[in-house]
Formats: C-alpha cells, structure tokens, sequence
C-alpha cells in the first residue's frame, strides 16, 4: 500500500500531472470519473497567492469528491513561499507540492520552478521551511537537473527526504530539454533503488499506454505514475492502464458516445466555474483532443472553437449527440 502521510492511495497509485491552463476542476472531474487517484491543482504563484491575485486565488478551488487532491504551489523567494503554504494549507486540500519542475522561461529564469535545480541548497531550505509552515504532508515535483551536466537528481532526492518532504514525483528530463526528446527513466529508477530512499517515488514522462505503464513499472520499480499530456482529451488512459495493469487485457476504446458525453460533462462543468465567457473560450484547447482520430469532424471542431456563447455550443454538441457514431469513425486510434 503506497501512502502519503495518512493517505492512502492503492498498491501502484495512478496521479495526475498538474498542468497550467488544463488540471483545473472541470478538467480533474473527467479524470476522477476515469479512475485517476491522486490530483493536484494547477500551478498557483506564490507571489500571486500573496496579493490576491483573482487568477491565482481561483486555483485554491477545491471540491470534496477530487480528494485526495494537493494544491501545487511555485516562486522563488522563501518567505513568499512560506505565506503561500499557510495560505493554501486553509484551503483544507490533503497535501501541498512544492513546484520545482516547470521549465517555462518566465518561470524558471526567475529561480522558481526548475530554476531552483541550479541552487540546491536554496530547494533544500525552502523545502524545509515550507515543511515547517504546514500541518499537511509535503510532497515535491522536480526534474533530472539543469542540464545534461547537472543530473543530480539521486543526492536531491535524499535531500528532499532529510528535510520532510514525503513523496516525490520525478519528470524524466532536464530543464533544458523541455518537453523534447525522450524522457530518461534510468536515474528515477535510481533513485528508487537507493536504499536510503524511504518515502514514496513516482516517475512521469512519456507514459502514453498500458504497456508503457507496466514496463516502466517493472523496469524501474517505482511506487507509481503521474500522467500529465497523454491525459488531455483522453482521461480513459488511467482506466487502460488499471485494467491492464489488473488482467494483463486491454479495454474497449471509449466510443464517440463516451467522448462526446465527457465533452458535454467538461463543457457544463467549465461554465459553471469559469463562467460563460472564459468557460466558453477555454474550452476551446480540448475539443479537437476528445475527438482526435476521428474523420469528418473537422468541420464540427471549427464550429466548435468558433463559438461565442454557452448555447451556441450546446446547439453543436446536441447535433453531435443526434448524429451519433453514424458519421464519424475512428480513422487513427
């Protein structure tokens, strides 16, 4: 049984990755219905939090049946860091991770985020600080390095652990490759297999199928995965990777009624908490995901994204649910 703390999260835990402008509650609802077990808030500045910022201030939003869920909090100055923690620790969610991966420029050239892999001995004393502000488990999300040259993850990673943290997610890449190239597995499997490694460690990277789940699983032994791109548009892969992670067999592929009915459920949810303007242009980013493969929808996706008011696009996706599978299969699954 893997935990965190108190929590309790199964034999081989299924997380998803927080992603900025995506993990947010309408798109974590969809997960949660597809079986993901742990989740965390976007992204939320520290500074933001601070000031009460609205946009950063939103992203506390918490709701009861997405527990157990963190809130995931990123900056670059302790203090800041320290005020953002109790913050979010009065948001009652079950955890609070600690930032230290994002590799976006205006992030991570201001020392927050990845930028911190160039200072250990700041990480460590942030981390240890934040530990100290919050009653909650803290956990941390981070990188291989830097660079190719500053792959340090395995001495982090025991440093992170000395100072409290009690779980640990690990994306397979440096700052500085982004998202590009593959994602290295070795040295999280590393640090997995170091003894003195005691608290949970999930890997996160790359991981598209089932298969790719039970291999990592087996290769490098770690407690679980986090998921972040392949999940957008498709929250299905964390059932897939249950099921067949369970019986060894593969699950149907949602069908265009599944997709469609997690679309209009997103879109409902995205309106009423995001309201009908933003909800109706954020929105946008997931449609051509839910249905992507499928042939002769591009002209819906179009009418879709050019959409302007709630109703507009409930008229669409009702023609959608008239039509039904009739017009459209699945021409690259």
């Amino acid at each position: 049984m893997v935990k965190i703390g108190d929590i309790q999260l199964g034999e081989f835990p299924l997380l998803l990755a927080p992603m900025e402008d995506v993990s947010d509650p309408p798109f974590r609802y969809v997960c949660k219905q597809q079986g993901v077990d742990l989740m965390y808030t976007e992204f939320i500045s520290s500074e933001g939090l601070i000031r009460d910022a609205v946009k950063s201030t939103q992203k506390l939003d918490i709701f009861e049946y997405e527990r157990p869920i963190g809130i995931q909090i990123f900056g670059s100055d302790i203090d800041s860091m320290v005020e953002a923690t109790k913050i979010a620790t009065a948001a009652n969610p079950d955890l609070i991770d600690i930032n230290y991966g994002c590799p976006v420029k205006k992030v991570a050239c201001k020392g927050a985020g990845a930028g911190i892999l160039t200072n250990p001995k700041k990480m460590m004393d942030m981390t240890a600080a934040i530990v100290k502000a919050t009653h909650l488990p803290v956990t941390v999300k981070t990188r291989l390095g830097w660079d190719d040259q500053t792959k340090n993850i395995v001495e982090v990673a025991e440093g992170l652990q000395d100072v409290g943290i009690q779980a640990l997610s690990i994306h397979g890449r440096t700052r500085v490759q982004l998202y590009k190239g593959s994602a290295d597995w070795t040295l999280i499997g590393k640090v997995k297999e170091n003894p003195r490694m005691q608290i949970p460690i999930f890997g996160n990277g790359d991981i598209d199928t089932p298969e790719k789940a039970k291999e990592y699983r087996q290769l490098y032994g770690i407690d679980g995965i986090m998921i972040g791109r392949a999940s957008i548009g498709y929250p299905w892969i964390f059932r897939e990777i249950k099921h067949y992670l369970n019986t060894g067999e593969y699950l149907e592929k949602p069908s265009f009624q599944e997709r469609l009915d997690a679309c209009v459920i997103h879109f409902e949810k995205s309106i009423e908490w995001k309201g009908p303007i933003v909800g109706v242009v954020e929105m946008r980013r997931h449609y051509a995901n839910y249905f992507k493969g499928y042939g002769h929808f591009k002209e819906y996706r179009t009418r879709l994204v050019g959409a302007q008011k709630p109703d507009d696009v409930r008229v669409i996706l009702k023609e959608l649910q008239e039509i039904g599978p009739r017009q459209f299969e699945l021409v690259d699954a």
